[in-house]
Parts: C-alpha cells; sequence; structure tokens
C-alpha cells in the first residue's frame, strides 16, 4: 500500500467534498423542501454513479445468482441506512440548525460504530481502549447536543433538529455495519445499487408530501447539482482509487477532516458563529475517534 502525495490530495479533495455537502444543503433549503433535496440528490447520484459503470465495464449484482440477491438484500439496507434516511434528517435538521453543527455530527459516526459492531461483527468486540475510546467521543456528544455548541438559531425545533442530525449519524454507523457483513463485491457496484435502492425508497415519499420541485434560485439548483454529483455519486470512485492504492486505514482519516472543513465553511461563507463549545465538543470526539482508531472496512459519505 503506497500513501503518495496523490493519495494525500484524493484524501483531502474528499474532506473538501464531504466538508462543503452541509453548506450546499443550507443552500438548497433556500428553495427545496428536505425530502426533495434527499430525493434529488440520490436520485442525481444513482444516476451519476451508474453512467461511471457503464463506461468503466462494471455491472450491477446479478439477481439471477443467489450471491447476487444477498447483495441486493444488503444494498437495500444501504441504501435506506447509508442514503434515504440519513440524507433525509440532515436536510431537516439544517432548516433548524447550523450547516457546521450537522458536519461535526458526522465525527460521531465511527465512534457509534464501536459499540454495536461489538454485537454484530465477531471481529470488532469492545476493548478496554475502545470502551475508554467511545466514553470520551460521547462526553464531546453531550457537550455538542446539550451545552449550546453553536448559538441558538430562535427555533422551537431546534432541540429536535440537533437530534435528528445526531439519528442521522446513528443511520450512517448502521449503514456501515451493513456494508461490512456484505458479501464481498465491487464497492462501486454495491454503492450504486445502494443509491438505485434509495431513490425509489424516498422519491414516493418526497412526491406524496412535498409534490412536483418548482424551479429554484441557480444558487439553491447548483447546491443540488453539487450535492448529487459530488459527494454522493463521484466521491465514492475517489474512495475506490484511495482504498485501493493506500488502504482502509489510511481512507479512515477522512473522518478527521470532513467536520473541520464543514465547520469552516459554514463560518466563512455562511456566516456562521463559532463558539468556545463547539471546538472543546470537537476536540473531545476526534480525540476519541483517534484513540479507537483501527483497520477495518467503513462506509463513506456524507
Amino acid at each position: 500500500m503506497q500513501t503518495g502525495v496523490h493519495n494525500w490530495i484524493k484524501l483531502l479533495s474528499l474532506g473538501v467534498i464531504w466538508g462543503a455537502s452541509f453548506m450546499s444543503v443550507s443552500l438548497a433549503l433556500q428553495d427545496f423542501g428536505p425530502l426533495t433535496i434527499a430525493a434529488m440528490r440520490i436520485t442525481l447520484g444513482a444516476l451519476a454513479l451508474y453512467f461511471v459503470l457503464r463506461i468503466s465495464g462494471i455491472s450491477l449484482p446479478n439477481m439471477r445468482h443467489a450471491e447476487g440477491r444477498r447483495i441486493w438484500a444488503f444494498a437495500i439496507l444501504m441504501g435506506f441506512f447509508s442514503n434515504a434516511m440519513p440524507f433525509t434528517l440532515l436536510s431537516w435538521g439544517q432548516k433548524y440548525v447550523a450547516s457546521g453543527f450537522a458536519g461535526v455530527c458526522m465525527a460521531v459516526v465511527p465512534l457509534f460504530v464501536l459499540p454495536i459492531a461489538h454485537f454484530l461483527v465477531p471481529a470488532e468486540r469492545l476493548t478496554i481502549r475502545r470502551t475508554i475510546s467511545f466514553g470520551i467521543g460521547f462526553v464531546g456528544v453531550v457537550v455538542l447536543i446539550g451545552l449550546d455548541a453553536f448559538s441558538s438559531l430562535g427555533s422551537d425545533f431546534e432541540a429536535m433538529a440537533r437530534m435528528a442530525c445526531l439519528l442521522a449519524s446513528l443511520c450512517y454507523a448502521l449503514g456501515s455495519i451493513s456494508t461490512r457483513l456484505c458479501p464481498s463485491t465491487n464497492m462501486l457496484s454495491l454503492a450504486t445499487a445502494a443509491l438505485i435502492c434509495g431513490s425509489f425508497m424516498i422519491v414516493p415519499v418526497a412526491l406524496w408530501q412535498e409534490g412536483l420541485p418548482g424551479a429554484g434560485s441557480p444558487l439553491s439548483l447548483a447546491a443540488l447539482l453539487y450535492l448529487g454529483i459530488l459527494p454522493t455519486a463521484l466521491a465514492q470512485v475517489l474512495v475506490v482509487q484511495v482504498v485501493r492504492d493506500a488502504g482502509p486505514s489510511f481512507m479512515s482519516l477522512v473522518n478527521y477532516q470532513v467536520p473541520i472543513w464543514s465547520v469552516l465553511f459554514g463560518a466563512v461563507l455562511l456566516g456562521e458563529t463559532l463558539p468556545p463549545q463547539l471546538f472543546i465538543s470537537l476536540a473531545l470526539i476526534l480525540g476519541g475517534l483517534l484513540l479507537g482508531r483501527k483497520r477495518r472496512r467503513t462506509a463513506y459519505g456524507a
């Protein structure tokens, strides 16, 4: 495994791409509802990634084979836990909390994975170090959720929105576990199948609840296109390249970048405030994440 300059550039690019996704959601919310944003993001991502599969000569899992049907079953789980549910929760939550707050919540994903994997993945038992790691990260979550890590936006729904962002992190953790338990297959094929499943789940709900989307501003439309094509679809191509060249442990370093970039984009481009509590919670969460870091197969995304 080689961690050359080109892989560091790809890793940095992934951090920026995923970190900017939270700002993009805030921009898209100016003209579109949260369900519509989630549906458009997943559908555009599925189309873009399917196009990549076609030109790469990679096929979707074969439903005619038992192994292929098993993979599609896991793709359904991933479509729900890694795409439809967290994208909806984050889009709704960001109506009432700052984008940087949502980004910092994503740092909790690997910490959620620790106790869940203990029961579902035989090779991922909790050790003393991992338990301490989870405890430190949990303190960071308490600071983040309970001690006004971001200044209030003055909404009655703010507490629920914070919990929605944290619940999205839990969904990503469950999606990560589903990825680990899935039979070995091409990562791009699996990601495309999951997005297709997620699209079939969320599009009918979005049409039922919010109707056909209207014409948004150029900025909100650009934000939607960005969400669907870059962080949802094409970032998966970079993930595959980095994992193949440098390994999953190197790839896991992106978990430290995403919350930092989300905070920077929110503060610099959206004018979000950054009180000291935010940095305390971020330091605790990332410290716990660093302590519990171990080589493992993880579902990446934001």
